[in-house]
């Protein structure tokens, strides 16, 4: 029986979405945006030389349709991403209005958010005092710091001092709909942080806010501070079935690699596996020779994102792509007849586009296992179709 392995490379887009236009970083529209694209364009003008160098080697990418897919996307070619293409490849088209990590995992998965996200837009004092006032009483402290738009390394370098003094939690989000909450794992602890989150998650849901995120952190002013892989998504509750109910109520297992389990609250899952990047690729790959028939494995590769492109770390991102392809290819040679290996992304985060935030991208599908051909321009609900019709699994209407 067929099996099916989706993979999401977050945030590795390919430029193109139609409506850039309506989405922002700042001032500046995410129109000419192009994750995959420039990242190739500057390894080739040599403006990516740190731990690596030279043009974007991408093998393995390539072969399934990357450089297809970005042509289809953008109309931009770069001469490291052209080459023979093995694979099935196509370019996926958001529906959802959002630019975010549930936002593009809930469509891939056969949702379209059926709502508008509530966003903290002010970059200061972003957060209404009734939800920072019930936030405070919930943690048992008399303030908050932060209250603003930052990338998470960064805050807790600003007030990770003041956080152990005072006790008080550090409140931060960004362009996305996302409350975030960092907290020194000893001085504060991790139990407490993850609590607080759980409690203040549903006041946080009724507004539509998409996500409560508990960020963990430890180390202290003078080594510095480090965030932990004890991060703890608390997801909006989804209000339809998807792609991991489908399957499980076919009688199938579902295995979530990474963030999947908080972005989709477990919904639909049997079994979760956790850690940083590395580990999540050594899950991928005992999955790949252990999982049963007829089973869909779900799996998040974060630190594209979350690493490389919140920071605008253009040799970083490049890195890690090389990285990625080079240890897929070794996935790759373990699938089986029958199974399909299916490599997306949910949004783009340039690494050298303007501001911190995500840019609104198509995604790149590419298919090992259905040989060579095109799909064209599909929507991102499309990619939750391809998977469930191989696997024999019945798509509601």
């Amino acid at each position: 029986m067929a099996r099916a392995f989706l993979v999401v490379m977050d945030s590795v887009g390919i430029g193109g979405a139609p409506d850039a236009d309506a989405f922002f970083n700042g001032s500046v529209p995410d129109t000419g945006s192009n994750t995959v694209g420039h990242i190739a364009q500057a390894c080739a003008e040599g403006r990516a030389e740190e731990g690596r160098s030279g043009p974007l080697n991408l093998p393995n990418l390539v072969s399934m349709g990357l450089g297809a897919a970005t042509k289809l996307s953008s109309g931009l070619e770069v001469a490291s991403l052209a080459g023979e293409v093995t694979g099935t490849w196509g370019a996926a088209t958001e529906l959802s209005r959002g630019k975010d990590t549930p936002s593009g995992h809930w469509e891939l998965a056969g949702l379209v958010v059926p709502w508008e996200w509530h966003y903290f837009a002010d970059v200061r004092n972003s957060f209404p005092p009734e939800l920072l006032a019930q936030l405070a009483e919930l943690a048992g402290v008399d303030g908050i710091l932060g209250n603003c738009h930052a990338p998470g390394t960064a805050i807790i370098e600003e007030f990770g001092a003041e956080h152990i003094a005072t006790g008080y939690p550090i409140c931060y989000t960004s362009a996305d709909s996302v409350l975030q909450i960092a907290a020194h794992e000893v001085h504060f602890g991790l139990d407490r942080l993850i609590e607080l989150c759980a409690k203040i998650a549903p006041i946080a849901h009724e507004m539509k806010v998409g996500r409560v995120i508990a960020r963990p952190f430890v180390g202290d002013a003078e080594a510095g501070f480090t965030r932990t892989a004890n991060r703890r998504d608390f997801a909006i509750e989804l209000p339809a079935p998807v792609l991991s109910n489908w399957v499980q109520d076919a009688g199938r297992r579902v295995y979530a690699v990474g963030k999947i389990g908080d972005i989709f609250s477990m919904s639909g899952f049997d079994e979760l596996r956790k850690g940083p990047d590395e580990t999540l690729m050594r899950h991928l790959d005992d999955l790949v020779e252990t999982a049963e028939d007829g089973s869909l494995t779900f799996a998040n590769f974060v630190e594209f994102d979350s690493i490389y492109g919140h920071r605008r770390d253009v040799s970083g991102y490049a890195r890690a792509l090389e990285w990625f392809d080079a240890e897929i290819g070794k996935i790759m040679s373990k699938l089986r007849d029958g199974d399909i290996l299916v490599l997306t992304a949910d949004h783009g985060n340039d690494p050298t586009w303007v501001g911190t935030d995500h840019t609104r991208e198509r995604a790149p599908v590419l298919v090992q296992g259905f040989g060579q051909g095109s799909l064209g321009l599909i929507g991102f609900k499309d990619v939750a179709t391809l998977v469930a019709e191989h696997l024999g699994v019945v798509v509601p209407k």
